[in-house]
This record gives C-alpha cells, structure tokens and sequence, in this order.
C-alpha cells in the first residue's frame, strides 16, 4: 500500500514538471514603460478577507475608506478583479509566483509551499531592488528574496502579537498589529532602505480576517452604528445547486457566539447558545488572552453590555431577529478593523507624499480575496460566486496611469508578479502565467484576457465549500462542481448580479453554454490543468488526512 500511495504522488508530481517544460501559449508581458527617472519603486498593499463592498472608493454604503480611496482618485480603479483560488495561504502563493495553484502546489491552507519556486520578490532582489515585508504571510517562516521581514506566524495576533524576523527571530511587540505592522513599514522606508536603489515593500495587514478585533480606539464609534443590510441576507438558495445549499458559512446557523459574535462566555452559556455550534476549543479565551489588563478594561466597557443586554432580550427574539442581530455584530467589528488599516494606509501614503517618492512609485492595494457580508447570508469566501471571487484592486502610478480611471477587464492576482517585473525592466520566466497590467495602465485594452480561470480546491474541509472550477467574463460565469457532486450552473452576470437564478438549463441560453463549455476546456489547457491534476490533488487530500 505505501509503495502504490508514493507512486501516486509521484506520477502527477512528474506530470507537473513536464506541464512546466512546455511552451507557454496565449501570454503577453509587453508594454515595459519608458522612462528617465529610473526604475519605479513598488509598495504592495494587502489586507486579509477585505470586501470590496468595505471599501467607499466601490461601495459608500458600508464604511468610508478616504485613505484607500485616495489610490483610486489618484489612479485607477479595477472593477473587475478578481482571484485564481479564493482562500487565504493559496491566493498569496498565486501573488508570488505567477502561477495558477495547481503549478505552484499550493492549493489549500494546508498544503506545503512548495520553496523551490521562483518569487518575484527573488527575481527583483537579484535585479538590484531592496526588498522588505511585513505583516501577515500565513505561510513558511522563511520567505526567500527579502533583505527585511518581520511576519506573523500563520494566522497571527490582534493584540500584542507575536512576529518573526529575519534578523531577531521570534519577537512579541506591545500595541494593535494594524499599526505595528505600519510602524514596520514606515521606519524600514524612513530608516533601513538605501536611499538612491528601487525598492519593494510587501505591507500586509492581518485584518480584517477573523475574528475581527478593532482597536481600542474604534470601539466607541463602531459598536453603537447600525449597518443596512444586503437585500440577499435571507436567501434560502432557491434556483441554485446543491454546493450553496450545503455550504456551512451562514450567520446565524455556523457563526461562534463568542470567538465571532463576542458574547460574554457567562451569557452564551446562561442563554444555552454555547452549543449552537459548539464553539472553537479554547479559541475565545485564547485570544482575548492576548489582552493586557487596561486592554481588557477598555473592551470590557464595550463589550459586557452588547452581552448584557443580549441576554435581556435574547428570550423573546425570533430566528430573523437573531440573524439581524448577528450580522450587525458581525458588521460593527468587521468595519471597525478595517478603520484602522485606512489609518494605516494613509500615515504611509502621507510618508511617500512628504519624502517626494510618491512621484516614482507603483502603490496597490488590494485583498487577497473577496469576502461575504452577509450577502445570501454568508460570512467567509472559497466560492467562485461574486463576493467571494471579486477582490478589490487600486493601483496608482504617476506619469503612467490617468488619475480617476477605471477599467472593468478581467484582471487576477495572478497578474501582479509578470506586471511588477515588467514595471522593473526584469525578465517575466516563461512559467508565470499572468499578464503584465501596464498596458491597461494606459488604457490599451486590445488583446487582453477576456475570460478568468478559477480553482477552488478545499473540501472536504472548513465551511463545506465544494470544489469547483469556472470561466468568468464581463458577462458571464460557468461553474463545474466536479467532486462530492457533479453540477454546473451558468450565471448572467449582467442581468442577474446578485446570482440567484442558476440558468444553465434554460433553453434561452443554451448557444452560450455551449460556447462557454468550450472556453472552459481551452482554458484548462491553456493554463494546464486537467483531469489529473484534479484526482491527484483529490488523493493527496485523502491521504493527509
């Protein structure tokens, strides 16, 4: 049996490396700008599970992001962006490497980096960039082509968190980590980087990931707002498949009340809600340990009366008024991290602003996915629907991109790697299979990508979400759900945005679906991928458990 096993492993670990050999098809890197001020410095900016409907600069419904909204005034907004695997460790493997997850191994939060791979954070250090990271990785303690980095250990810490350094090891810092990760960022720009040499900074928050602790200083404001709700809060997936109906991300039904809903652990016991689910072992008194004790004080005197008067009222509350309530608790500490990463980012647009280095320099922000809020009831991502798939991506850069424009083409993460080598005058490797934005920058959108490719790969597995593949375009979307199940549902994203009518048997669209099933396969081998790949990633998940 153990000999049968590695020559499963093995086989398609071969087949990959030859997918690797083969000529690519159908990429473009051109378009490398011309200019006389030297290479352009590039700061990357990247928060976990940041909705763009949290973002004003898309959607002022939620919460007001000035800082944020300044990349889009002073560049171009992204309608259309999107990700290749929609899950935390995976997307930021894709953002590395260039690589769709099935070539770079990385499909799921469990899978092992594969560090053999090239980076483009290597490629531009070998290319004479400073290079520097700080905040959240999720993944491996060593990253490779950076002179700095200080990062989280996996999911890390809101409060008094813990990082690991390329210089010191394992280090505990005192404060909020939104701003001691933009502490970091600030000093290395102020103080560690050569002056005169390009550099890349990777700024990663850790928020506004679960479960979602505001600083301090927000509490005030955003415990005691009341947020609209999304029209789809009660959707009971009717003219949708089996995938949205199993699911286990719903508000009120899979939400912790107290690691999610911040119920003192006293009241979801007294109102017997400490088992409706079960909550994570330990998990709320593991991190609300991390508090000090004026910490603990201040939350406390937010927190202890939501609970309080909760379970006042908790008795007499029907099952619609439990989901208004959770989804305005989960709303008030989800919006109130992200105040501080706009915070964040303004004090480091200021910086770039005030030291003259705004005028040479590529600034992103973007999520490494998208994220529910409350739409068809959900919290979390995984699928390739909508909120989940869609990411919000800003990009400015002075002299190249217009100011305040916006471009609605299929963009992915997968295209930041080819698009900063570009920018850099360096080399794409054959085996990266994005394309290079910076025509878009100028508003050349001839022969771009008019379709996106999408994976998801983690099931059995956290919130049931079944693996799937897809096509999307501007206008439409084909899914497959190939394990567990075989479904497919077609989607007009046009006609139907919020995408509650699955219409994949509707005769009307029956040319569409024939022309999109075809796309479909192009893609896969486009991007090689394949029915082998699929069961050899089936039956190493089988395996590690």
């Amino acid at each position: 049996m153990k000999k049968k096993a590695l020559f499963i492993l093995a086989v398609p670990a071969l087949l990959v490396s030859l997918m690797l050999s083969c000529n690519r098809q159908g990429n473009s890197h051109s378009g490398t700008p011309s200019r006389t001020s030297g290479r352009p410095n590039i700061l990357f900016i990247m928060s976990d599970d940041h909705a763009y409907q949290a973002i004003s600069a898309y959607n002022d419904k939620l919460i007001q992001t000035p800082n944020i909204d300044r990349i889009a005034h002073e560049g171009m907004k992204f309608t259309n962006a999107s990700v290749t695997n929609s899950i935390c460790a995976p997307s930021r493997a894709v953002i590395l490497t260039g690589k769709h997850s099935h070539l770079n191994g990385k499909i799921d939060n469990l899978a092992p980096f594969d560090t053999t791979q090239m980076t483009f954070p290597q490629l531009l250090q070998n290319a004479g960039y400073q290079t520097a990271m700080f905040g959240k990785l999720h993944f491996g303690n060593n990253p490779k082509g950076f002179d700095e980095f200080k990062i989280l250990p996996g999911q890390g810490e809101y409060y008094n968190p813990d990082f690991i350094s390329k210089k010191e090891g394992k280090i505990n810092l005192k404060g909020y980590v939104t701003d001691l990760i933009t502490d970091m960022t600030l000093n290395w720009l102020k103080t560690e980087r050569e002056e005169g040499k390009p550099f890349m900074v990777m700024y990663l928050h850790k928020a506004p990931h679960r479960a979602w602790m505001p600083a301090l200083r927000h509490l005030p404001e955003y415990t005691a707002r009341t947020f609209p709700e999304p029209e789809t809060l009660f959707d009971d997936y009717e003219g949708r498949g089996t995938a949205a109906k199993t699911a286990e991300m719903n508000i009120m039904k899979h939400m912790y009340w107290s690691y999610d809903s911040k119920l003192f652990p006293e009241t979801a016991k007294a109102t017997g809600l400490d088992k409706t689910p079960v909550e994570l072992p330990n998990a709320y008194k593991s991190y609300m340990g991390r508090l000090d004790a004026s910490q603990r004080a201040e939350w406390d005197k937010y927190y202890q009366p939501i609970s309080t008067d909760f379970e006042k009222d908790y008795p007499k509350m029907s099952d619609k008024a439990l989901m208004r309530w959770r989804y305005q608790r989960y709303m008030q500490d989800y919006l109130g991290t992200i105040a501080a990463v706009d915070e964040g980012v303004g004090r480091v647009l200021d910086y770039l602003k005030e030291s003259g280095l705004d005028k040479n320099t590529i600034v992103v922000y973007t999520s490494d996915q998208g994220f529910y809020l409350g739409e068809h009831g959900w919290f979390d991502k995984r699928f390739v629907y909508e909120e989940s798939f869609r990411t919000p991506l800003l990009i400015k850069w002075p002299g190249v991109i217009e100011p305040g424009s916006v471009n609605s083409q299929m963009v992915q993460n997968l295209d930041f790697a080819p698009t900063f080598l570009n920018a850099a005058g360096v080399k794409v490797p054959a085996d990266m299979q994005g394309e290079s934005l910076i025509p878009l920058f100028r508003g050349k959108t001839a022969n771009f990508r008019d379709a996106a490719y999408y994976h998801y790969y983690e099931y059995p597995a956290e919130h049931a979400v079944k693996r799937h593949y897809a096509i999307v375009t501007e206008q439409y979307k084909l899914i497959h759900f190939y394990y567990d199940i075989d479904e497919r549902e077609l989607y007009d994203r046009q006609k139907d945005p919020q995408e509650m009518k699955n219409v994949y048997d509707d005769p009307a669209y029956a040319d569409v679906r024939a022309r999109l099933h075809k796309d479909l396969e192009a893609l896969r081998v486009k991007y090689k991928d394949s029915r082998e790949l699929d069961d050899f990633y089936i039956q190493r998940s089988k395996a590690r458990k």
